[in-house]
């Protein structure tokens, strides 16, 4: 992926995006394996944001990436404005201060924090030794 640095639109309010993907991660799977139609759009939103500069604080950027990946631009859209993803963004937020976190991306495995894309190795043996024994 190209990254435009600093991109246009900078810094950018992903306050949007960030309730869309929990709006989509509580959305129904078709099977209980299947991934989470989040996953698909955060990574639309990034790029989007990162190597196109969109500016992904505004509704139509937002629709336009539903629209590309089968998501129902205006269900997201009016499921971002409800207080209880509201709500969910803020514990969630809330959580990652008060375990000591600091920026994006931080991963947790367990108790251990993980900070930075560059650190995605370190939480991949994270999760493999938690993993049980086969």
């Amino acid at each position: 992926l190209k990254i435009v640095m600093p991109p246009k639109v900078f810094p950018v309010n992903s306050v949007k995006a960030m309730r869309g993907c929990i709006w989509l991660d509580q959305q129904a799977r078709p099977a209980p394996d299947a991934p989470s139609p989040m996953v698909p759009f955060a990574a639309a939103v990034f790029e989007a944001y990162w190597a196109r500069e969109e500016d992904i604080s505004q509704d139509g950027v937002l629709a336009g990436i539903c629209s590309q990946l089968g998501i129902d631009a205006p269900a997201l859209l009016a499921a971002i404005g409800q207080p209880a993803i509201k709500d969910q963004l803020k514990a969630n937020t809330e959580e990652v201060i008060r375990r000591g976190g600091f920026g994006s991306p931080t991963m947790f495995v367990g108790d251990d924090m993980y900070f930075g894309n560059d650190r995605l190795v370190l939480v991949c043996e994270a999760v493999l030794r938690r993993r049980p024994a086969p």
